[in-house]
């Protein structure tokens, strides 16, 4: 398992000279939700309007409430993924998926929906008038200092230059974007985000307000997990609320978090290859506790 750590803004460990592009998976939805309220910020889109050409908002999609299923309940593209085909065109997807068919009333449930983030993506493209690569990397990346070697995945054989599992994977069938980069880096931008001022301080408190869903998960460290825009956020055993995204895809796992106590802060990223969810969100909490408390 690969483990990064930043405590008070600083990288713990010296980093390599050269360090291996992975899947950042679901920690994307992260960086995307954080485009978009750059967006806000500057007036370009407005988090409770009701958009053109559907009955939900943009604080709805950020924080999947807007009704919208999502493609891993199809059977057909999980055997699709699993037989390494091409990723369908997304026409294609949405009308198999009955996509216009809400499954509740807007602002009424919770469904985790990767359908919501790629309307966040057209959403960013049309308010920016720029391509997705360019909105996240002018309006996040750049801000921020991450590295340029973040980017959105174009083939499986870049994927596999890191995860030899992944070298038959196209990398659409993230069909919100599926960025890719340094471990480090993944920890260094949710550290930024969380710990600085692209957002001003009452839109970054608005990012991390929390919708709790329940109560522990089996196998999982979260107390009472909840969802933010386009963060996962809750409490963890020792008194510890952590915010950030974990995601995973075939054969690999990401989750990148950050926890405060006092005035200390650290973030911490993991990825681990043929390992659970739960075995790599423990990993990252254990990390954040030993040096949180100093």
């Amino acid at each position: 398992m690969q483990i990064v750590l930043i405590v008070n803004g600083q990288r713990l460990q010296p980093p390599h000279q050269t360090e291996p592009a992975v899947p950042w998976w679901s920690f994307t939805k992260t960086v995307l939700a954080a485009t978009a309220l750059t967006l806000v910020r500057d007036g370009r889109l407005r988090l409770d309007d009701s958009l053109a050409d559907a009955p939900y908002t943009l604080r709805q999609l950020l924080r999947h409430e807007a009704g919208l299923a999502d493609y891993g309940e199809l059977a057909d593209y999980h055997a699709a993924v699993a037989r390494h085909e091409a990723a369908w065109p997304a026409k294609e997807m949405l009308e198999r998926l009955q996509a216009e068919r809400l499954r509740y009333p807007p602002g009424e449930g919770w469904r985790y929906s990767n359908v919501g983030y790629w309307q966040v993506a057209r959403l960013i493209e049309r308010a920016s008038d720029l391509s997705l690569a360019d909105a996240v990397r002018t309006r996040v990346l750049q801000p921020l200092t991450i590295a340029d070697t973040v980017h959105f995945a174009a083939s499986g054989s870049e994927l596999g230059q890191s995860c030899a599992s992944l070298a038959c994977y196209d990398p659409g069938w993230v069909y919100h974007g599926l960025l890719i980069g340094p471990l480090s880096q993944a920890a260094l931008l949710l550290d930024g985000l969380l710990g600085g001022d692209l957002l001003p301080a009452e839109l970054l408190q608005t990012m991390q307000d929390t919708t709790t869903l329940g109560g522990p998960i089996p196998g999982r460290p979260w107390l009472a997990p909840g969802y933010a825009l386009g963060l996962m956020r809750g409490p963890v055993a020792g008194g510890l609320v952590l915010a950030g995204h974990t995601g995973c895809g075939p054969g690999s796992v990401l989750a990148v978090y950050r926890g405060l106590m006092d005035e200390r802060s650290v973030s911490c990223a993991a990825f681990a290859e043929t390992a659970g969810e739960g075995e790599v969100e423990a990993a990252v909490v254990e990390q954040i506790r030993r040096h949180v408390s100093g």
